[in-house]
């Protein structure tokens, strides 16, 4: 058998599954299997895979099949300038999540020191961009699984902070601390009714605790507005990810608690997707 015929056999299945991007997909997997690119896949059609190679590639092939998404089959996943190892206890870095970073690091100057507090860590990806960019920092980052906060840890050690970072299993609410002048966050906010129309791929897989955030989308946004007019310094700053149609909703409950909203950026899609804004006493 060669790539051709694998990747056609692949695509078969996922195609007959209702898989999306079936014939991507397929390239995607095969060039992980062989552990080169897809475009070196796509030149060498003719070349022959070994049996070995071709059972690994199957066994994939069919955990996609059942929608499980590239990301948890790979165990990694690349986010703003570098890998995280990611699985089910965790949500998997998305491109628009890079914002946070970005608009981070136009407030931090290099060689700067500045606390800062990454709510809801999952992966770590956030906390982690921000600390590589900027290793004068002090950060902490807390989430409430604590499966999730060992997954953390690991990308921590993998990218040689983790005596940077101080990692804690601690809900929100419970957690007291001195004074931050960074709040970071990527908060649940799909509502209870709009998460069983999301894809099958974060359906049936990402994990429900870092997505349902109540009836209206907002319990946990509030919860972060309200937590962090405490832990903030007076001008610190609160930078968050919020969902599509929420900017109204959210720029109020902002305001109603002493933050004013310094810039609200767009996504890819032109939703209002991360909030910017400032402690103001």
């Amino acid at each position: 058998m060669n790539y051709l015929d694998a990747m056609n056999y692949g695509s078969k299945i996922l195609r007959s599954n209702k898989i999306k991007n079936f014939t991507l997909d397929s390239e995607i997997l095969l060039a992980n299997v062989l552990n080169t690119s897809r475009e070196e896949i796509l030149v060498n059609l003719e070349k022959r895979i070994n049996k070995k190679n071709f059972i690994c590639y199957k066994k994939k092939i069919l955990r996609r099949k059942k929608n499980e998404p590239i990301a948890y089959i790979f165990k990694e996943k690349e986010f703003w300038k570098y890998k995280f190892k990611v699985d089910k206890n965790v949500l998997i870095p998305r491109p628009e999540t890079e914002q946070i970073i970005e608009e981070t690091l136009k407030l931090i100057k290099k060689n700067t020191s500045k606390r800062v507090l990454d709510v809801g860590t999952g992966s770590g990806c956030i906390i982690l961009s921000i600390v590589k960019e900027r290793p004068k920092c002090h950060a902490t980052a807390i989430d409430l699984s604590k499966k999730a906060i060992n997954v953390a840890i690991i990308n921590a050690k993998m990218h040689h902070l983790a005596n940077k970072i101080k990692f804690i299993n601690i809900n929100i609410d419970k957690f007291k601390s001195y004074k931050y002048d960074f709040i970071v966050s990527n908060p649940p906010y799909i509502s209870t009714y709009d998460l069983k129309r999301l894809e099958r791929d974060v359906r049936l897989f990402e994990p429900n605790l870092a997505l349902n955030a109540g009836i209206d989308g907002l319990t946990e946004i509030k919860k972060l507005i309200f937590k962090s007019n405490n832990l903030l310094k007076k001008n610190g700053k609160l930078i968050f990810e919020i969902g599509r149609n929420q900017v109204v909703k959210v720029v109020q409950l902002l305001k109603n608690n002493g933050f004013y909203v310094n810039k609200v950026c767009k996504d890819m899609q032109s939703y209002p997707r991360v909030i910017i804004t400032t402690k103001t006493f």
